[in-house]
This record gives C-alpha cells, structure tokens and sequence, in this order.
C-alpha cells in the first residue's frame, strides 16, 4: 500500500476535535483570568497578568483556526514548526499568567 492509497479513517477529524478542546480550554483560562481579576480587584499587576492572558489567548485561537481549516482535506498538510511552537507557547504563557494571577 502507498502512501497515495492510505485511507486517513477518522484521524483529520479526532485531530480537529483535540484542537477545538484544546481551544475551549485555553477559552476558559482566559474567562477566568477575567473573573480573577474583576473579583480580586483590579490592581496594575492584574491588568497587566488579564492583558499578556488575552494576547496568548488570541494566538492560540490563530494557530488553532489555520490549523482547523487547513485539515479539511483527506491528507492535511503537516503543522508548520512556527505554528507548533506558537501554540506550545501560548498554552505556557496561559498556564504561567493563570498561576501568577492565584498569587
């Protein structure tokens, strides 16, 4: 069997869904950095942590959505390393300004 031949199954779509959740998790991150933030009280520190959150958060929501779209075909090309490292890096980003904000 060949590489042309392979039937991809389910695969782009099981990678689709893995992104989407991923996204909705990164999603609630963000909510909740806002929600922190609005409760605790609004000092400098905390805008600052809410507003290095958004600006992950919206660079993860452009990797995820060129990823999504350019998986529509039977054999999706490969995700870029720029991308890969863009997503792996607001994921981190998130984690980190979640974790500063709790302090």
């Amino acid at each position: 069997m060949t590489a042309e031949e392979r039937d991809p199954g389910l695969q782009p779509e099981r990678t689709r869904l893995a992104w989407r959740r991923t996204t909705l998790s990164c999603t609630v991150a963000a909510v909740l950095a806002v929600r922190q933030t609005l409760h605790g009280g609004a000092t400098d520190t905390a805008v600052i942590a809410l507003s290095l959150s958004a600006l992950a958060w919206l660079g993860f929501l452009w990797v995820a959505n060129r990823r999504v779209q350019r998986m529509g075909g039977a054999r999706p090309e490969p995700m870029e390393v720029g991308g890969a490292v863009t997503a792996a890096a607001c994921v981190v980003a998130l984690a980190v300004f979640a974790a500063f904000m709790l302090f």
